[in-house]
C-alpha cells in the first residue's frame, strides 16, 4: 500500500485536496506551519479582538467552493448571507446597478438598462463589452476597453472596481480572458451565479475549522505549527519538518505560497509578481448601518465598504478593503488608518468618529494576474510532486473559489494515478 499524501500548507487549497482525498478513501498527512488554518483566508486575533485578515466575499458561481463546504456539513445559509448583485458606487462616479428577476444573462442586462448613473451609450458600452469572446489571445483589459470603445467614466466607475476586486490587479495589468472567464461564469449561465455571498462568520468558520475537524473525525491526521523547511525529491520523497524530523511520501502536494513552493522546490514553480490587499477596521461608539452592507467607492483611497455588524453582528464595526498596489502602500498603518477615517467622515458626516483604528496589510495578497502569466499545472515533471493553489492553471484569478478548484483538481488527478 502508499503512504498517505502529505499536503504541505493548510490553506484553502491545501484542506480542499485533503478532504477530496480523504473521502477518497486515501489517507493524509498534512503540514501546516502557522498555528491557524486558513492562509491568506483567515481568523486571526487583532487588538484583543478576533477579526478576519481581509474581507473576502464568494459568488453564488463559487461551486466547488460550496459543495465542499455541504460535504463536511457547513450550512452555507448559515454562515453566508445570499445577496442578488447589488453594486452601490459612491464618491467621485456614483452608480446604482441591481440585477434584475429574469435568466441569464437578460438578469445583468436588465441591470444595466436600470441602472443609475450611466448614460445611454455607456449602457450600451457595457452590453457591448459582456458580448465580447474571451477566447481570443490573452491581452491587457486596457486593450480590450479600448477596442470595444468603453468611455472611461463607465471604466472608472463599474469595470476598474470590479477588475479590482475579482482579480486584483489594476485593468493596465489585468488579464482580460481571465476578468472575461469571471464574468462569464458569473453572469453567464445562471442568474444565482452572481448573488453575492458575503460571510456571516469568521472565515475560520467557513471552511478551514470544520474542514479540519472533518478531516480528524475521518482519520486524517492536520499538524499546525509545523512547517517543513526541505524537501529531498527521489522514488520515494523525504521531507524534513522544522523539528528535524523525517517524513517519506509517495506522493506530495506543495499548497503553500508560489514563492514558499519555489524555495522548496526550485524552477519547478514558476516566479510570480504579487499584488497586496489592506483591510482597515474601524470600531464606531454606536452602529453605523449601510445600505446595502457593502458599498464601492470610487476616486478615493477605499474601495470597498463592509457593514460588519450587519454581516457578522460585530457592533459598530466597518471593514474597508483596498485592493491592489496604489498610493496606500506609501502610508503606515496609522496614516492609513486616519486617511481612510478621514474618507468615511466625508462619506458619512453623521457617522460619529471611530474609537479604535487598526489595518492589516497581506503584501503578498495575490499573484498579479497579468496577461499570458505561465500559470503551472498541478503535476510537475517530478513524479509524485503536485502543486495546489490559486496561482496553478485554473483559468480563475487569485480567489477562494480558484485555490478551491486547484486542490480539488489536484486530489482527483492522484487518486486517478493511483488506481492505474
Amino acid at each position: 500500500m502508499k503512504r498517505p499524501v502529505v499536503i504541505i500548507g493548510g490553506g484553502w487549497a491545501g484542506l480542499a485536496a485533503a478532504v477530496e482525498l480523504t473521502g477518497r478513501g486515501i489517507p493524509i498527512r498534512l503540514f501546516e506551519s502557522a498555528p491557524v488554518l486558513g492562509g491568506r483566508a483567515r481568523t486571526v486575533q487583532l487588538g484583543g479582538k478576533t477579526r478576519d485578515n481581509g474581507q473576502h466575499i464568494l459568488l453564488g458561481a463559487y461551486r466547488e467552493t460550496l459543495r465542499l463546504m455541504e460535504r463536511i456539513g457547513v450550512a452555507a445559509d448559515r454562515v453566508l448571507h445570499r445577496l442578488p448583485l447589488q453594486l452601490e458606487m459612491r464618491g467621485e462616479y456614483p452608480l446604482t446597478l441591481r440585477t434584475g428577476p429574469l435568466p441569464a444573462p437578460l438578469h445583468l442586462a436588465w441591470g444595466l438598462v436600470t441602472a443609475s448613473g450611466l448614460s445611454l451609450s455607456e449602457r450600451l458600452a457595457a452590453l457591448r463589452l459582456l458580448r465580447t469572446d474571451g477566447n481570443g489571445p490573452d491581452e491587457p483589459l486596457t486593450t480590450l476597453f479600448r477596442r470595444s470603445r468603453q468611455p472611461e467614466a463607465l471604466i472608472r466607475t463599474l469595470w476598474e472596481p470590479l477588475c479590482l476586486a475579482a482579480l486584483n490587479t489594476y485593468p493596465y495589468d489585468a488579464s482580460a480572458r481571465v476578468f472575461l472567464q469571471v464574468l462569464g461564469d458569473a453572469f453567464g449561465r445562471h442568474r444565482a451565479d452572481s448573488d453575492l455571498l458575503l460571510p456571516a462568520a469568521p472565515l475560520g468558520r467557513l471552511f478551514p475549522e470544520p474542514a479540519a475537524e472533518w478531516l480528524q473525525a475521518h482519520g486524517a491526521e492536520v499538524i499546525t505549527a509545523l512547517g517543513v523547511k526541505g524537501i529531498t525529491c527521489g522514488d520515494v520523497h523525504t521531507l524534513t519538518l522544522a523539528n528535524g524530523e523525517s517524513v517519506t511520501a509517495d506522493d506530495m502536494i506543495l499548497a503553500c505560497p508560489p514563492r514558499r513552493t519555489r524555495a522548496l522546490l526550485g524552477e519547478a514553480c514558476p516566479a510570480f509578481d504579487h499584488e497586496p490587499i489592506a483591510t482597515v477596521y474601524l470600531h464606531y461608539p454606536m452602529p453605523v448601518p449601510l445600505d446595502p452592507p457593502m458599498v464601492g467607492v470610487t476616486g478615493r483611497l477605499s474601495q470597498w465598504i463592509f457593514d460588519r455588524e450587519r454581516l457578522c453582528g460585530e457592533e459598530g464595526l466597518v471593514a474597508v478593503v483596498i485592493s491592489a498596489g496604489g498610493a496606500h502602500t506609501a502610508f503606515t498603518g496609522d496614516e492609513l488608518g486616519r486617511k481612510v477615517a478621514a474618507e468615511l467622515a466625508e462619506l458619512h458626516p453623521a457617522w460619529p468618529a471611530p474609537h479604535d483604528v487598526r489595518v492589516i496589510r497581506e503584501k503578498r495578497a495575490t499573484f498579479r494576474c497579468s496577461p499570458g502569466l505561465n500559470r503551472p499545472a498541478n503535476r510537475t515533471q517530478t513524479p509524485g510532486v503536485w502543486l495546489a493553489g490559486d496561482y496553478t492553471d485554473t483559468g480563475y484569478p487569485a480567489t477562494l473559489e480558484g485555490a478551491v478548484r486547484s486542490g480539488v483538481e489536484c486530489a482527483r488527478q492522484i487518486a486517478a494515478a493511483r488506481s492505474e
